[in-house]
């Protein structure tokens, strides 16, 4: 099929469909009992983030240093034993380029980490506040 046969029956195609309508986005006017699934359910789970933080603290954090030391002594060998060959000075930014990027994903899995036991503290700490707004409340209607 030539590209002109394609093109022309994509056209055709286009032309016997409905045409496009515009539509606002809006709350629909009948919005019935009952949410639709999914909506309206915010799931948490505090004690996997403390988990996932404790893995990254307590597994990657100090597997990603120790892969990283253990480049070190080698290199600096190599950068010694091709000393005044262009290998040398390929190597040595080289090393320096892995120690850079080591540093970065070193600072990554910090923020990944705080930020989870950051969440997990805002969760919890947000719902144990919603709850005690509603006391006096409670306090009221049982007559408390």
């Amino acid at each position: 099929m030539s590209f002109e046969q394609e093109w022309a029956g994509h056209k055709q195609a286009a032309a016997e469909a409905p045409s496009p309508q515009m539509r606002l986005n809006q709350v629909p006017a009948d919005q019935g009992g009952s949410a639709p699934a999914g909506y309206g359910v915010l799931a948490t789970a505090p004690p996997e983030k403390k988990k996932a933080a404790n893995t990254i603290e307590n597994v990657l954090q100090p597997g990603t240093t120790k892969a990283a030391d253990a480049a070190d002594e080698p290199t600096t060998n190599a950068v010694k034993a091709f000393s005044g060959w262009d290998t040398a000075v390929g190597l040595s930014k080289a090393h320096t380029q892995w120690d850079d990027q080591v540093k970065r994903l070193m600072a990554r899995l910090n923020s990944e980490k705080t930020a989870l036991r950051g969440a997990s503290n805002l969760f919890t700490g947000t719902d144990q506040l919603t709850g005690q707004g509603f006391r006096p409340v409670q306090s009221k209607v049982s007559g408390v």
